[in-house]
């Protein structure tokens, strides 16, 4: 751990949301205070991670008073005059969304995505814009345009990605509470890597309008925190029915701090051994499989079950998301949508742009997606993962038949070396495996810190759900966070 990254202002951003907000209660602190406190951080060790790629400080502060006088004239919230750094796919009106691409650079977004709006009118305070790998296809934010951001706990190591700048700001202290974006493990993943929680809502749960889309079926908001509180509360607030999204679910949002009292009791948990297969690594699985009988003696009962499909997810995969992905981004040409490179007719424009501005990751998924979607071979890989993903869909529908949740390992290893996966996109794709299947069937997930790998290096312990079961893995992840106890850099 690098000895630089020190708490810069005495320990304010170091604090969980509900810790804020009762020394705001108490009148210790004001929402100006924990602005000040999350920007002298970011000033003191953001030039090693890279966590950020836009600091909208003044904005911030203003929106900050306006929080603090909410406040003294008697609202209360569970977010109100909380920074929340936002992934660089969200759009925030007047600020950059540029999906860490160059060719969305210097444009400025006029609208406000549904979930960040909801953060203002709950009076939290979108703060900052946090890298990720270009248009959310990557594992480790290798793949931003605007460079690599590194993981707080060694900065040997990657972040995790794509919502890598997300996970990393949280963990570092340089945000209280961040949005990202899962289509495969993109919250999950980086939030196992860099030691903090990361949720990934039920598909339809969070509203998707005004997230850049990458594979439109597979996209979710999702939140990275210090706690299951604080993920349980932001959810709160980002959650709910919007006519704008036509895949948003109408049904009511529960209470999901309710859901955090209870204990284990009475609670099954699914295991399958799928979950930890060949290229799991030997100390991933020994800190999850402790996590799991931690669970046990809190009441727990553990249920054997299968996934006899499991071994395909990752193909259905990277089918079906560079498919959703090239027809998404063929907005971006240069014409409709982009910076551009003036040619002499547009079919060249058009070929120059997009050679010049999109990263070779994005590039490869795109011809992938063309390639499957092209006339003869739609029927052969296309039109077959869809109907493989079916057969996913019903292995969670008969596993949750049996268990409550189901856990496992979030990610096979813990966080590689920045470079490592540069010549082996393959090895990068099958990291996924664990985190991939849950967005296939559009249920819930969450990544819980559950232990450290000898070199020091974060574990990450999943808890999955049926779709929109939060409270049961909420349940079960703070119910296990309590009886972990504290998990903060060099203890």
């Amino acid at each position: 751990m690098d000895s630089g990254l020190q708490m810069a202002d005495g320990g304010l951003a170091s604090k969980s949301i509900r810790e804020l907000q009762a020394l705001m209660e108490s009148g210790a602190c004001t929402s100006r205070d924990i602005v000040e406190a999350v920007a002298a951080q970011i000033e003191a060790v953001d030039g090693d991670i890279h966590a950020y790629l836009e600091v909208n400080k003044e904005a911030a502060l203003m929106d900050a008073d306006a929080a603090d006088a909410r406040r003294a004239a008697g609202e209360k919230g569970p977010l109100l005059g909380i920074p929340v750094a936002i992934k660089d796919l969200l759009n925030v009106k007047g600020q950059s969304c540029r999906c860490a691409s160059k060719i969305l650079e210097g444009f400025t977004s006029p609208y406000d995505a549904t979930s960040v709006a909801k953060l203002r009118e709950a009076g939290a305070i979108p703060f900052g814009r946090v890298n990720m790998d270009e248009f959310a296809m990557g594992a480790s934010t290798e793949h931003s345009a605007f460079g690599v951001t590194r993981n707080p706990w060694n900065l040997d190591h990657v972040s995790g990605g794509s919502s890598g700048g997300s996970a990393a700001a949280v963990a570092a202290h340089t945000a209280i509470v961040s949005l990202g974006s899962d289509t495969g493990g993109s919250v999950r993943q980086p939030a196992s890597f860099c030691g903090c929680v990361g949720l990934k809502p039920s598909y339809g749960r969070v509203s998707r309008f005004g997230l850049t889309a990458f594979a439109s079926s597979l996209d979710q908001v999702g939140v990275l925190s210090k706690s299951v509180a604080d993920a349980a509360d932001t959810l709160s607030v980002i959650a709910g029915h919007d006519p704008r999204d036509t895949t948003s679910d109408p049904a009511a949002v529960p209470d999901y701090a309710a859901a955090l009292g209870e204990d284990l009791r009475g609670m099954k948990i699914g295991v399958a051994e799928e979950f930890f297969g060949e290229g799991v690594d030997p100390e991933v699985a020994a800190s999850v499989r402790a996590a799991i009988d931690q669970c046990v003696s809190l009441g727990a009962e553990v249920v054997p079950v299968s996934f006899p499909h499991l071994k395909y997810a990752v193909s259905i995969y990277y089918i079906l998301a560079p498919a959703e992905a090239s027809a998404n981004l063929s907005r971006f040409d240069g014409i409709r949508y982009g910076n551009r490179v003036e040619a002499e007719d547009p079919v060249s424009l058009m070929c120059k742009t997009r050679d010049a501005h999109f990263g070779d990751e994005v590039k490869r998924r795109i011809l992938l997606g063309t390639y499957v979607l092209s006339s003869g071979y739609y029927d052969a890989y296309y039109v077959k993962a869809l109907k493989a993903r079916a057969l996913i869909k019903q292995d969670f529908d008969r596993v949750f038949e049996q268990c409550d949740v189901l856990m496992s390992p979030v990610a096979p290893t813990t966080a590689y070396k920045v470079g490592a996966g540069a010549q082996d996109p393959m090895a990068l794709y099958l990291g996924d495996i664990c985190t991939i299947p849950s967005n296939l069937s559009g249920g819930c997930g969450l990544s819980v810190p559950c232990g450290l790998s000898e070199a020091g290096l974060p574990i990450g312990l999943q808890i999955l759900g049926p779709a929109f079961a939060e409270e049961r893995i909420l349940r079960a992840g703070h119910a296990y966070e309590k009886a972990r106890g504290a998990f903060e850099m060099g203890q």
